[in-house]
């Protein structure tokens, strides 16, 4: 697997160089509307680690791979753009790079704009394209020093999209994550809602302080309220992601509050 030159480095030198790879992804963005390939890809070694979360990068003098830096290239992007159309911006950005593994693999962990069920879908299937050249990594992702596989990353990461989308289906993650994927991809809007109510339970029990809960761990009443989503609202839980869906009870929460 090939990363970025810009994300290898202590965390002070990747953050110096994220910031030049950002103004000079502002400025051609800006001449062009395209943005420009990385200056230089350099090989992970098999077995090297990649930090995937910014909590778990304690170690800031040690030189290691910081794939979720590519935040702050995005930041510097939109900062030298004046925050200019953001959300097209950060569009743009991930249809350039989905299509390599540090893209595939940023974005899909990132989870940015809306977790449509087709946004997902994209982005499941653009790691599953690179899963072999993304095994040979480890990952750090919730814990410091507890580096992971691929398929343990991804099952921390993207367990719910498992849950919602294939939950009949045991067997390998890469299985799974195909098989949810593809059913994401082609889901109709009732689709999405039979998905949603599935992981309804595990949004709950992740909501430790709504007052209302009683109301709203009814089915019935969930399936009312999502009914009644306009067609943006509707899509961006429409992935079925659990910390989307936990906004939206705690919306719902606060809304019969007020009755």
């Amino acid at each position: 697997m090939q990363l970025p030159s810009f994300l290898h480095g202590t965390y002070r030198s990747v953050q110096q160089k994220v910031k030049r790879e950002g103004l000079r992804c502002a400025e051609q963005y800006r001449k062009e509307g395209a943005f420009p390939s990385p200056r230089q890809l350099l090989e992970v070694p098999l077995g090297e680690v990649v930090v995937v979360q910014g909590v778990v990068d304690i170690q800031h003098e040690r030189p290691v791979w910081r794939l979720y830096m590519v935040s702050e290239v995005l930041r510097d992007v939109w900062e030298a753009l004046d925050w200019e159309d953001s959300s097209s911006v950060r569009d743009a950005y991930e249809a350039s790079f989905l299509e390599t593994a540090w893209g595939a693999l940023f974005f899909t962990l990132a989870r940015m704009g809306a977790v449509s069920a087709e946004r997902t879908a994209r982005r499941l299937e653009a790691v599953l394209r690179f899963w072999d050249p993304l095994e040979c990594a480890r990952y750090l992702f919730k814990k410091p020093g507890a580096a992971q596989t691929l398929e343990e990353l991804m099952v921390d990461s993207c367990g719910w999209a498992m849950d919602a989308w294939s939950p009949e289906l045991e067997g390998p993650v890469r299985a799974r994550l195909e098989s949810a994927a593809k059913r994401m991809e082609r889901a109709t809007r009732e689709d999405c809602l039979e998905a949603i109510l599935r992981q309804m339970p595990r949004a709950l029990a992740a909501g430790h302080d709504l007052k209302h809960r009683q109301v709203l761990a009814d089915p019935a009443f969930q399936r009312e309220r999502l009914t009644m989503l306009d067609t943006p609202s509707f899509e961006r839980v429409s992935g079925a992601c659990t910390s989307e869906l936990l906004e939206k009870l705690y919306d719902w929460d606060h809304e019969l509050g007020l009755q």
